[in-house]
């Protein structure tokens, strides 16, 4: 069971840790699909597989490994910043700056990081385009994990050394709620964001989420709320 679904954290974290894609931006926005269909054209170029096979290897290795690129790496020999040069080649002019997010962001007490499964090159074309960039401290993608993708908890072990993240007193947001789970074993409060705006229900096939403290469907409105019952 998610044991809160309003914002209340006392006391407020030293550290903020954002996944990006589908976390500080919504999915409704499209941005996501880019890089699915990127990931499948460069599956189908590489192995020279038919779309449809090159779709089905795609979500296969994502459910496997956690990331597609895991699997190309293992499975195939993929390297892998030809790979993330190629999907993260995308037009995020469908993002619109995030003003109220930059309000939450700029109140938050602390230190802002990303942690993201794609490249930090991606990253910062994202936060550049939400207008939110100057605000974090630091961005750890997975070449920085060695390519090791969340949820494996060695990704979240080297972020937090590299980082200096002492768990307990720290915040993590993510829009996978399994992606959640090793953050809530090593300490951290976890917050799913989810971009459900008629009403927030259990993401299906996610499982048990016993270790999911807090749900929002309005990120920075949560924030807000957080800092000002933290103030």
């Amino acid at each position: 069971m998610v044991r809160s679904l309003r914002p209340s954290l006392a006391p407020l974290p030293d550290v903020w840790v954002f996944d990006l894609d589908n976390t500080l931006y919504p999915a409704s926005c499209s941005l996501f699909p880019q890089i699915d269909r990127r990931m499948r054209q460069f599956i189908a170029e590489a192995l020279h597989l038919p779309p449809d096979e090159a779709f089905r290897l795609q979500k296969q290795y994502y459910h496997q490994y956690g990331t597609t690129l895991r699997g190309l790496m293992l499975g195939h020999g993929i390297e892998p910043d030809a790979f993330l040069a190629y999907v993260h080649d995308i037009d995020c002019g469908v993002l619109e700056p995030a003003p109220a997010l930059d309000a939450a962001l700029a109140a938050l007490p602390g230190r802002r990081l990303i942690y993201t499964n794609g490249s930090e090159r991606h990253a910062v074309n994202v936060l550049e385009r939400l207008g939110i960039a100057r605000y974090f401290d630091g961005i750890f993608d997975i070449r920085a994990a060695g390519y090791i993708p969340k949820p494996d908890a060695e990704s979240y072990r080297r972020m937090m050394e590299r980082h200096h993240v002492a768990p307990a007193r720290a915040a993590m947001f993510e829009d996978i709620a399994r992606n959640l789970l090793p953050a809530a074993q090593a300490g951290m409060t976890t917050v799913l964001v989810r971009g459900d705006a008629g009403g927030w229900q259990p993401p299906e096939g996610e499982g048990p989420l016993d270790h999911v403290h807090h749900v929002t469907d309005d990120l920075a409105g949560w924030l807000a709320a957080v800092v000002k019952s933290g103030a």
